[in-house]
């Protein structure tokens, strides 16, 4: 009888343990289903080589928690030391890989140009291209020490390198370049650490989709909004990755280097990167599942046009032909930008039907490189969607 009893009551315990432990796990459901409602799908959209990434790195995390812990926030607790030293091999990876280009680069022009004698490296300096070229081509990077810094920095400073790098836009040679090139002593110190910096200068393609979630006004979160911003492949061959992320989407957030009117993809070098921009955000606007979704564009890289608009006219990308100058300086940057801005602004209407004109669009000047500017910017971002959120809720 007492066996019986005892039984029966560590079956009642049991049984009320199930239970509670149910009733437990509904009421996270409840809760995470509640403030999954308050959270909005921001999608991170671009060609490749256009920054969005860099935009993605900058993003405030609220929650300090990445899906890829590699991308974590830069403007709270930022990267741990741990996150900060993954970085490394990436970097010197960029430049390993930036000094390949660069020696393979002269070669080529030294073949095929007219002028072909300033692109001929000296005797001395060859063997040291053909040996950093040869890790360039490995999987597996050495770490970056003393003895390869100064090999490095002597076939940087070969004037036909240099001659070579001053055609970088026709070679694909990446944005980090002169960053991490005067950066060497620091970068192949034993006791290297990247910074910050390092890490939004670090160029790695992007692949698949990754995520974060973060708030734009920080610790001050009084309009309760939460965004997750999802970042996905911007090279042609990962765009049918996105499809799966159109649903439910808030807003588009697509970025667009107006820096790179006058060179071409990196997976298709008879292509403009400028055009394969515009086709890529015509063909964003006609989708069915964007029909009322926010669009805010980001005309980014703006430090590097500033600079190249001066010297490289805007009307070299055909999209771009009838650009005329007006001036020089500071008047023709704007003016230049100015022009652009309005070329995409015009796409922009052609491309949205009538029913779709309540739709929000702004287009905002970022420089991904920017922290200050990029946080700002996205307090705008936060803005304009929780003023589109009332407005539909029939509060404005």
């Amino acid at each position: 009888m007492g066996l019986q009893c005892c039984k029966h009551q560590n079956g009642k315990q049991a049984y009320d343990e199930d239970n509670s432990q149910a009733a437990e796990i509904e009421r996270r459901i409840e809760q995470e289903t509640k403030a999954e409602k308050h959270i909005q799908k921001l999608l991170l959209l671009g060609a490749g080589e256009s920054g969005k990434s860099t935009i993605f790195k900058q993003a405030k995390n609220i929650s300090a928690h990445s899906i890829d812990p590699r991308i974590k926030l830069l403007f709270q607790t930022g990267f741990d030391k741990a996150e900060l030293e993954s970085y490394i091999s990436v970097i010197h990876a960029n430049v390993y890989q930036t000094i390949k280009m660069l020696h393979d680069g002269a070669k080529e022009l030294a073949q095929n140009e007219t002028d072909s004698s300033k692109y001929v490296i000296s005797s001395e300096n060859e063997v040291i291209g053909e040996e950093l070229s040869e890790i360039g081509e490995r999987l597996n990077y050495p770490r970056l020490d003393k003895e390869l810094r100064r090999k490095i920095e002597t076939i940087w400073n070969d004037a036909a390198i240099q001659e070579t790098y001053a055609r970088g836009n026709e070679l694909q040679i990446p944005d980090c370049t002169q960053y991490f090139m005067e950066s060497l002593e620091r970068l192949s110190d034993p006791n290297y650490v990247p910074t910050k910096e390092d890490v939004l200068h670090a160029r790695v393609r992007t692949t698949g989709v990754v995520e974060i979630q973060f708030s734009p006004v920080g610790e001050n979160k009084k309009s309760g909004e939460v965004y997750k911003l999802f970042d996905v492949g911007g090279q042609r061959n990962e765009r049918r990755k996105w499809i799966h992320l159109f649903e439910g989407v808030s807003a588009v957030i697509f970025c667009a280097s107006i820096s790179d009117y006058d060179q071409t993809l990196f997976e298709d070098e008879s292509r403009n990167r400028m055009m394969e921009t515009k086709e890529l955000f015509d063909w964003a606007l006609k989708q069915p599942c964007f029909e009322k979704t926010s669009f805010l564009l980001f005309l980014n890289k703006f430090d590097i046009f500033e600079k190249k608009v001066l010297k490289t006219p805007l009307n070299v990308c055909e999209w771009f032909k009838d650009y005329q100058p007006v001036s020089t300086g500071k008047p023709e940057i704007e003016h230049a930008y100015e022009y652009v801005k309005q070329k995409f602004e015009e796409l922009y209407f052609q491309g949205t039907c009538p029913s779709d004109v309540d739709r929000v669009f702004k287009i905002y000047r970022t420089t991904a490189l920017d922290q200050k500017l990029v946080k700002k910017t996205f307090k705008l971002v936060d803005e304009t969607l929780r003023r589109r959120n009332l407005f539909e809720a029939g509060l404005l």
